[in-house]
């Protein structure tokens, strides 16, 4: 079979000289923009465009308002925003605003970087809390979350320490335990009762009511012989205006 050669197509080549011609393969020089077929130099960092270029005149611009900014040249006819550095979502500003740089913002404190933007952030986010029985493993950064861990053992914590602490024992301490501890409580002690305080409490009561006893037995009997007509002894009166009655003064 003889070999054919594919005819060769012209199209494309038509199609280059005719933007040549045109001015459609027009490119423009680093910090030009087209418009039309003429290149127009772009406005400088700080400034946007008011006119474009002419046969006669260069671009025309203006500065940036407040809270706008351009950070490189542009052909851009209206500046840029700058960023709200919101305590809403827990930023504050790190470097404010110019009509060449945007604002940057940071965690505030207490808060970490949920959304990253180049040397700043976006969004932020609460520092997360550690629960009872949970004690801090690693405290919350600008970038990274709090890591809490739960206490194991005979150990507790309220969630604000950095390590789970051992229960104390009552036992070593000499007092006795009221209340055992927990992973979020620790435990409860008080002290001891002891045996000679409490035999010595006893010993004194019935002491207290032996001798109340024989008081009353003694005032019965004076009573008696007052009402049979016999002289009360001058120590009764005494007894009397003590309240307490001597078994002597019994006869």
């Amino acid at each position: 079979m003889p070999f054919r050669r594919k005819p060769l197509t012209i199209a494309p080549l038509l199609i280059f000289l005719m933007n040549v011609i045109t001015g459609d393969a027009l490119t423009c020089p680093h910090a030009e923009y087209r418009r039309g077929q003429k290149c127009c130099p772009m406005c400088p960092p700080g400034n946007r465009v008011y006119k474009d270029c002419t046969d006669r005149n260069r671009t025309s611009c203006l500065p940036c308002t407040e809270g706008t900014f351009l950070d490189k040249p542009s052909e851009r006819t209206e500046c840029f925003p700058c960023a709200n550095c919101d305590a809403g979502v827990g930023l504050k500003v790190k470097r404010l605003c110019t009509t060449t740089s945007d604002a940057v913002c940071e965690p505030l404190e207490g808060h970490y970087c949920i959304d990253p933007k180049e040397d700043g952030c976006a969004a932020a986010q609460t520092h997360r809390s550690c629960k009872p029985g949970q004690y801090i493993s690693q405290t919350g950064t600008a970038t990274t979350d709090t890591v809490c861990i739960d206490c194991t053992g005979e150990t507790y914590s309220d969630g604000t320490f950095t390590s789970c602490q051992p229960h104390t024992k009552c036992e070593s301490m000499r007092l006795q335990q009221i209340r055992p501890g927990t992973h979020s409580t620790d435990s409860e002690c008080r002290e001891q009762s002891s045996d000679k305080t409490i035999i010595i409490t006893i010993s004194v009561v019935v002491l207290l009511l032996l001798i109340g006893t024989d008081a009353l037995i003694c005032l019965i009997k004076k009573r008696g012989k007052q009402r049979t007509g016999r002289t009360i002894p001058m120590v009764l009166e005494q007894e009397t205006l003590n309240g307490v009655g001597t078994p002597e003064t019994c006869d």
